[in-house]
């Protein structure tokens, strides 16, 4: 069964970086789709992108231009760089996968593997 942990959280400044990492066990993670979502405090869940088995990459709309996801399949990790983070990103952001190997929409009932969760705050 593939299980999931996110890593490279933490507090970071308006307008820094981060580059947030996820690494997968049990399975193959190119066999599937991966994606990020991310979910802030007394708000829903919301999908950031997602790449898909065969290595198609998508991002929700309101994603586009500062969000940059990335898998390695020989290190069995995806990726998630953010750039000029912004007070609003903060949340917990989390890792899924799906074995549809495609991103669809990415809704998260589509993903069934998750990880626990790395927490970003973005504040002065």
């Amino acid at each position: 069964q593939l299980q999931l942990v996110e890593s490279g959280g933490g507090l970071v400044q308006p307008g820094g970086s981060l580059r947030l990492s996820c690494v997968a066990s049990g399975s193959t993670l190119e066999e599937f789709a991966a994606g990020w979502f991310r979910q802030a405090p007394g708000k829903d869940s919301e999908a950031v992108s997602c790449i898909s088995s065969s290595g198609d990459i998508r991002y929700a709309d309101s994603m586009k231009g500062r969000f940059t996801i990335s898998r390695d399949n020989a290190k069995n990790m995806l990726y998630l760089q953010i750039d000029r983070l912004k007070p609003e990103d903060t949340a917990v952001y989390y890792c899924a996968a799906s074995r549809f190997g495609l991103c669809g929409s990415i809704k998260p009932t589509n993903f069934g593997s998750w990880g626990q969760g790395t927490q970003v705050t973005v504040s002065s």
